[in-house]
């Protein structure tokens, strides 16, 4: 049921976002040097390495690492990287990704490949097992001003009670937090 939910959903939104896509695409290429796109290395299921896309709001030359761990990650967004970001347009190529089945629109965030304490904790705890999604329970309750034990908590609490209902709800609140532009750190 889940993943008829997510293709259904999937489809409809990459048909009704179609024109803010490839306007979105337009204002990187228009704003930035290399592709609108970046291909990021992320852990999905079972941790095993898959390519999720995402616009870019970084510039070309930006170390693979999460945001948290450069120094002054300002200096690495592009003229409207801030804005992509908090408004999470920057997210949206990653239907692709819950078209292709790499990952869902609701689980535990896809970690980068090299965030090893927190694919660690999460395959510690079975999280692993689940598919990545484009929010989460630890979303909604934090998103980047949680420190990694918390999230995994939330991601094994959602774990526990995930169900259509609770995709929805967590989907609501996600619509509300990016209305709001809540916990968006860079």
């Amino acid at each position: 049921m889940k993943r008829l939910f997510d293709i259904t959903l999937a489809l409809c939104a990459g048909t009704f976002l179609l024109v803010p896509l490839a306007l979105t695409a337009l204002a990187v290429r228009c704003t930035s040097a290399g592709p609108a796109l970046y291909w990021s290395d992320r852990v999905g299921r079972n941790n095993r390495i898959f390519k999720m896309p995402k616009f870019r709001s970084m510039r070309v030359d930006t170390p693979a690492v999460a945001t948290h761990l450069l120094s002054n990650p300002a200096a690495y967004l592009t003229p409207i990287g801030s804005f992509l970001r908090k408004s999470s347009l920057d997210e949206l190529p990653q239907l692709w990704s819950i078209l292709q089945g790499d990952m869902s629109f609701v689980g535990p965030r896809p970690a980068l490949y090299n965030q090893d304490d927190l694919i660690a904790l999460r395959t510690s705890v079975g999280v692993h097992a689940l598919l990545p999604g484009l929010t989460g329970w630890a979303q909604v309750n934090g998103r980047d001003e949680l420190d990694i034990p918390v999230k995994v908590k939330l991601d094994a609490e959602y774990q526990q009670k995930q169900s259509l209902r609770f995709d929805v709800w967590i989907l609501w609140l996600t619509f509300l937090k990016v209305l709001r532009r809540d916990g968006v750190a860079h």
